[in-house]
């Protein structure tokens, strides 16, 4: 009984009480804002059209989860993997080559219901496998490792046209109709893209909680002192790239249903590295952060290319509006938007109400 109670001590010692609340995950069930923002979620079809909620925020969703699993691995395992949206696309690579799509030549023709899980399984395999490489190195080596497996996926899928048909990709990826359902039209997608995402969000919030979770916290702060404890450190590891993987197949699946097609494009190294954009202008210490950044990130992609289209710029020059926003965040929050949100609500309490009497933490 003394082992296991040391055992438990030691796993949460490393993590401050501050990494201890964050890890209960926002927004709190007992704060009336959550329940405000649920229920703008749930009633969205009522107030915005098509675009908005397709473009807007299913997109935001769906890229808002694969971000997810990179907070997971960076903010719970201090691992950043760059190649959570090559996952994601090999995922719905899968969905197109063993569904139904106009290349007959390449694709199976299963039903949805076996080509999804199908592919949902190869993903978390080939995500694993990834992991299982990138957990044998620390620090830069492992950002080296998954960007470089995300490049080879992207330069493999762009030059092979037996299984992937090239840089063309494969178009008109059948969606599922059941039920008398058209699961693809605005309004049942939306609600799809929110369940599942809210599924994504919630898991990753108890896992965060759970044994695994803490033993988890625990390897990313101290990992000698988990492996002198009995831990397998690499396993854990491993496993919390099989979680992360399974979290980002499930976005794939989404994001191929939304676009009906696949392509090389999909999958770049660029794209790549905005997922990890996404999760940190959010915040990687809690489940919320990128969902946020994603809002961001989506907001500024379709506005303000518009924006400076008009004003007769380049209109792939969003993206330096997103790298100037980028370095903002983060030079005044290392937590991302939501670090500047916490801030601000300590600023606003008042002082003899602030830990340590308002002087911070030491």
């Amino acid at each position: 009984m003394s082992v296991t109670h040391d055992t438990r001590i030691q796993i949460r010692s490393p993590a401050s009480s501050a990494q201890r609340q964050a890890a209960r995950g926002w927004p709190d069930l007992n704060n009336p804002a959550a329940w405000i923002v649920a229920v703008i979620l749930l009633i969205m079809p009522l107030i915005a059209n098509g675009f908005f909620l397709i473009e807007i925020f299913a997109t935001t969703l769906m890229l808002g989860t694969i971000a997810l699993s990179l907070m997971f691995l960076a903010g719970y395992g201090g691992m950043v993997s760059l190649m959570q949206l090559t996952i994601a696309g090999f995922a719905a690579y899968m969905v197109a080559v063993f569904g139904t799509s106009d290349n007959a030549n390449i694709s199976l023709g299963w039903p949805w219901w076996l080509a999804v899980p199908t592919a949902l399984t190869l993903a978390t395999i080939f995500g694993t496998f990834g992991g299982a490489l990138a957990v044998r190195t620390e620090g830069i080596y492992t950002i080296m490792i998954t960007l470089a497996i995300g490049a080879a996926f992207y330069y493999f899928t762009n030059q092979n046209w037996a299984i992937f048909n090239g840089h063309t990709g494969i178009n008109n990826v059948a969606t599922p109709h059941f039920w008398g359902v058209n699961w693809r039209s605005d309004i049942p997608f939306y609600y799809v893209v929110l369940a599942i995402a809210a599924l994504c969000y919630f898991g990753v919030d108890y896992i965060s909680r759970a044994p695994f979770g803490l033993a988890l916290q625990g390897v990313r702060d101290n990992p000698r002192r988990m492996a002198a404890l009995g831990f397998n450190v690499n396993a854990h590891r491993v496993a919390a790239y099989a979680v992360a993987s399974f979290i980002a197949g499930l976005a794939g699946v989404l994001q191929v249903w939304n676009y009906r097609q696949i392509s090389p494009g999909s999958v770049s190294v660029g794209a790549c590295i905005d997922i990890l954009i996404i999760a940190i202008v959010g915040g990687i210490t809690r489940p919320i952060g990128p969902y946020i950044g994603a809002l961001v990130f989506v907001l500024l992609r379709t506005f303000a290319l518009d924006f400076l289209v008009k004003i007769g710029l380049d209109g792939n020059r969003f993206r330096l509006l997103i790298g100037l926003g980028f370095l903002a965040i983060v030079f005044w929050s290392s937590d991302g938007v939501i670090g500047l949100w916490q801030r601000w609500r300590r600023s606003q309490r008042p002082q003899s109400d602030r830990p340590n009497g308002g002087r911070g933490h030491g």
